[in-house]
């Protein structure tokens, strides 16, 4: 058996395990919170499914701007903090354009109301998540 350390895996293999544990653990709370029928089941998961597929793709820019920012940290000028700025707008419309569309499929499968908890569910992981990065990623210096 060969066990490689932590260590020598790269970043991007880090992230993906870390990705990976986090959708794993988002799964499981939403299958509990959502508290679904037999028959709501079945169609739900498969838009969830899509959605996080679509997801995956945008946080991607996401990890792609903070790992910019990080490479580009102690040399930061005026107009790369310009471009990381215009590229985290994009992405927060991208995120928000998504969500518009996906609550409009779910309500095709779901009521309101569960469309709203499920939403609910996002934003709180969501939320962790910002609250983690604003933790971890220090504020841009200036002169």
């Amino acid at each position: 058996m060969m066990i490689q350390p932590i260590f020598a895996q790269s970043t991007d293999d880090y992230l993906e395990v870390a990705r990976d544990v986090l959708n794993t653990e988002k799964k499981a709370v939403v299958a509990e919170a959502m508290q679904l029928s037999e028959s709501e089941s079945g169609p739900f998961w498969e838009l969830y499914n899509e959605y996080n597929a679509e997801l995956y793709k945008i946080h991607t820019t996401r990890v792609n701007i903070i790992m910019d920012f990080a490479d580009n940290y102690e040399s930061l000028t005026d107009d790369k903090a310009e471009e990381l700025l215009t590229r985290m707008v994009h992405y927060q419309n991208n995120l928000l354009g998504l969500n518009k569309t996906y609550i409009k499929k779910f309500k095709k499968v779901l009521p309101a109301g569960k469309v709203a908890r499920y939403f609910q569910i996002e934003n709180k992981v969501e939320a962790m998540i910002n609250y983690d990065l604003a933790e971890e990623i220090p504020l841009i210096e200036t002169n």
